[in-house]
């Protein structure tokens, strides 16, 4: 079995109304990242939300990220993900690089269109259009920093790059790792036809599916010429392991649910359909809309969570290098979880189910 690289995923949660709870969230994530850091977690991915209260108070990650490279040492920093439709492609070529020269050539530029009506509004861009724009941003950001501080002109409907040299450059060369998000086949088509590594979930569709999804995912990388073993596959899985599997669903259970419930309705509307079962609801919604005991039974059935002790965790992890997966990407801070329970799970995990030698050991 191949190994996995083993990685934190964030929302960044804020379970309550206060600045105090807002705040203190900030400084956990923060702290847990510093602990993943010192076990040896691969990298540290944070999302791009808006306007979502409560579920996701990530608008400005490069900016947290920026904070957390000056507390860590190797730990990768991921972008997960850049919404491009939402800025010049010069501004995100500007505070990408700036982020990879502070860090020391550590970040992972993570991409995507988003899945927000209410954010294209916000940011008068059309939804429908969304996977254009997201296409002529990316292509504009990477022509700048090939140009390695050379002018570079572009012209869009939605943005101009009127024959400038952007600074600085990225400390990797000619830039950093480019992902891309998504949870649609017809996602993970276009990263294929491009070469890109790939960020994905289980959440919506359970593991089984968005293992076929992988599948056409490295075919099509074939299919464009690029070599699907050289690509990695991030998936992320909210996760708790514990000493006993009944105390990680005493502690886990409820935040998890919580989070679920508010990440499906926003990423899938109340219309939406699985594009290969137009009839059908994805399977994360259905799970969403059950009692909370058979919701949990489902979500952990189809590993769309893992709630488990350590043996458990170890077979999960197994399943998930089966479905063609090189990156595990575990949302240990999940539903307001207590921030000393993230810390302990993430540091059992790292020891005894990383330890195990089914898991990769973290970046070079």
């Amino acid at each position: 079995m191949a190994s996995l690289r083993i990685s934190l995923g964030y929302e960044l949660e804020v379970r309550g109304r206060t600045r105090e709870v807002e705040q203190r969230a900030f400084r956990n994530v923060i702290d847990q990242v510093v602990l993943g850091d010192r076990l040896g977690v691969d990298t540290a991915w944070f999302v791009e939300h808006h306007f979502t209260r409560g579920f996701s108070h990530s608008s400005a990650p490069d900016l947290v990220l920026a904070a957390i490279s000056q507390r860590t040492r190797r730990i990768h920093l991921g972008l997960g993900v850049v919404l491009l439709p939402f800025q010049s492609p010069i501004r995100t070529a500007e505070r990408v690089a700036t982020l990879d020269v502070l860090s020391g050539g550590r970040v992972e530029f993570g991409t995507g269109r988003g899945a927000s009506p209410l954010e294209y509004q916000a940011f008068q861009r059309p939804f429908e259009q969304s996977r254009k724009i997201w296409e002529d941003s990316l292509e504009a950001v990477l022509a700048i920093w090939n140009a390695d501080g050379e002018p570079v002109s572009r012209s869009s409907e939605w943005f101009e790059i009127p024959d400038i040299a952007v600074y600085p450059r990225p400390a990797q060369v000619p830039h950093p790792p480019v992902w891309v998000a998504s949870t649609s086949i017809e996602g993970y088509r276009a990263a294929a036809r491009h070469g890109y590594n790939l960020l994905g979930m289980t959440m919506l569709k359970g593991l089984d599916d968005v293992a076929e999804d992988i599948a056409e995912y490295k075919r099509c990388l074939a299919e464009h010429g690029f070599d699907p073993e050289s690509r990695r596959i991030g998936l992320m899985i909210p996760w708790h392991v514990a000493p006993s599997r009944d105390e990680a669903y005493a502690v886990a259970a409820d935040p998890v649910l919580w989070y679920i419930r508010r990440q499906v309705n926003l990423v899938t509307p109340p219309d939406y359909y699985d594009a290969r079962h137009a009839t059908h609801r994805v399977l994360g919604q259905l799970a969403a809309g059950l009692p909370p005991e058979e919701a949990m039974a489902t979500l952990r059935e189809h590993h769309m969570v893992v709630i488990d002790d350590v043996e458990g965790s170890r077979k999960a992890v197994a399943r998930v290098a089966e479905a063609g997966a090189t990156d595990l990407i575990l949302q240990a801070q999940v539903g307001g979880l207590a921030h000393e329970r993230v810390c302990a799970s993430v540091e059992l995990f790292m020891r005894e189910v990383a330890g195990s030698g089914a898991v990769g050991e973290g970046a070079a």
